[in-house]
């Protein structure tokens, strides 16, 4: 039986808004509060950040009943590769017997067998209908269901074996779920949470994602693109075409101390994006505004913290070469609501959820830290031995498929 709690969201982005959804339903006699800074008549649809989901994300939000499918561009094939040059590339294939492959791998959904590897799609167009579904739900059941939106949270401590929250006015409840981060922040904007017992695991790559759109005639047609170059990766997924015009969004990431964007103008950027590019990319057309983000880890240790949790970013803010961070968010969310469902008390699922979610989400955080901490690396034969890496990967299919396996639905 579900049990009767008093649950504090606080956050209204798409891992909080999910999880207040799912656990709307599957929990019916408690009471769940949705707190964000950002008033309730603001509107979300036009935030022109891009994200990218997984199959299972995608999966978890049609349950919801709350997947824009018409906004949603879905991703058929992913294709990695290392950029040139490698030395001793051609001769490292030879003595692996890969003959003439090449630094590639290319994954496909018909070769996995699933309609769909994930989707691309604005951040406003998931957080709108989310937003709409929830107030919905609320509507239908104003006894339990709160919507405090515009409403900031600026502490909380624990009290009588929950915690109290103060956004105006100090209340308890019997469960604090943190659903709010920033890129590479260390706290929630607009919240002071009390010191935890163990600090989380933080490192600053240097890097920065410029981060826009970008037409492009050719090589998209549902196909995401991520480049291995000698300063980071690129990244190119494939948007909604406008009209006859091919879009995709573009994560371009490079070295703070050294950044090779930030003096170029339009023209230069083009032409520098264009040749770092594999040629099944097509041939970049324009490059709207870029906008500039640092990069770095910063993850919990633990997600637990008496009778708080985290989950999302607000547990592990990750490097995007990976693209899992809202994925990583998204199954955070689902395993919580069902871990309150089967367990007799709060504590009880918070355990639960702090063992059943470490392989995850810690092979995510260990897998992208490794390869942004790469990039960083100036090791003779390093761009080499990546690219042998791919080569060997796209040569072995059962390899090959559990890694897409994994970046489909997570370490299960």
């Amino acid at each position: 039986m579900s049990p009767d709690l008093n649950i504090a969201v606080i956050g209204a982005g798409p891992v909080g808004l999910a999880l207040a959804l799912h656990a709307a339903r599957t929990l019916p006699t408690s009471r769940i509060s949705v707190f964000d800074a950002r008033p309730v008549d603001k509107d979300v649809s036009a935030d022109p950040r891009t994200l990218a989901l997984s199959l299972g994300s995608v999966q978890l939000l049609q349950r919801l009943q709350a997947w824009p499918a018409a906004d949603a561009q879905p991703i058929l094939e992913v294709h990695v590769s290392q950029a040139p040059p490698t030395l001793a590339f051609a001769g490292g294939l030879q003595r692996l017997g890969l003959g003439d492959a090449e630094a590639t791998v290319r994954i496909r959904a018909e070769d996995e067998a699933v309609p769909l590897l994930g989707a691309v799609l604005g951040y406003g167009q998931l957080v709108a209908p989310l937003q709409r579904a929830w107030l919905e739900v609320a509507a239908q059941a104003p006894e339990r269901l709160f919507t405090r939106f515009g409403t900031p949270v600026t502490a909380l401590q624990p009290k009588d074996g929950g915690v109290e929250i103060d956004a105006g006015i100090a209340e308890r409840f019997d469960l604090a779920v943190i659903a709010e981060g920033g890129v590479f922040s260390a706290e929630p904007p607009g919240t002071t949470i009390a010191p935890r017992p163990r600090g989380p695991l933080r490192h600053d790559y240097r890097q920065t994602a410029w981060v826009g759109t970008v037409a492009v005639d050719g090589g998209m047609a549902g196909r995401a693109f991520e480049r291995f170059t000698r300063h980071g990766p690129v990244a190119l997924l494939p948007l909604k075409p406008d009209g006859a015009q091919a879009l995709a969004a573009l994560v371009w990431c490079v070295p703070s101390d050294d950044d090779p964007v930030r003096e170029l103008d339009d023209a230069q950027r083009l032409v520098v994006l264009q040749s770092l590019l594999p040629e099944a990319a097509g041939r970049v057309l324009s490059i709207g505004a870029l906008k500039p983000f640092p990069l770095g880890l910063n993850a919990e240790r633990t997600l637990v913290d008496g009778a708080t949790v985290r989950i999302g970013n607000a547990a592990q803010t990750l490097h995007p070469v990976a693209g899992q961070g809202l994925n990583l968010g998204l199954r955070d969310a689902f395993e919580l609501v069902l871990a309150l469902r089967d367990a007799s008390s709060v504590a009880g699922a918070l355990r639960r959820v702090e063992w059943s979610r470490a392989p995850d989400r810690w092979a995510a955080i260990a897998a992208t830290d490794f390869l942004a901490r790469s990039f960083t690396w100036r090791w003779p034969g390093l761009p080499a031995a990546r690219g042998l890496g791919l080569a060997a990967l796209q040569a072995l299919p059962p390899l090959k498929s559990a890694l897409a396996r994994q970046m489909m639905f997570g370490r299960r």
